[in-house]
């Protein structure tokens, strides 16, 4: 079963929060709600949510590659 929340927690300030993930796209900035920083996917990540959230994104979840990462 795919999980489509995962919390996202900001690396500078500590601030987390619950979002949604999208099934059909990858989001690759972030607007931190604590100190307004914008959130990338690290190196080697396909997404904000693989890089900085506690679940994966969907794809990867499922075993797939996400935006034509393997």
């Amino acid at each position: 079963m795919i999980t489509r929340q995962s919390t996202l927690t900001c690396p500078h300030c500590g601030t987390a929060k619950t979002e949604t993930m999208p099934l059909d796209a990858c989001q690759f900035f972030y607007d931190c709600t604590g100190c307004g920083v914008v959130l990338r996917p690290r190196p080697g990540d396909c997404c904000v949510f693989c890089s900085y959230g506690d679940v994966p994104c969907p794809p990867v979840q499922a075993g797939e590659s996400c935006c034509g990462r393997t």
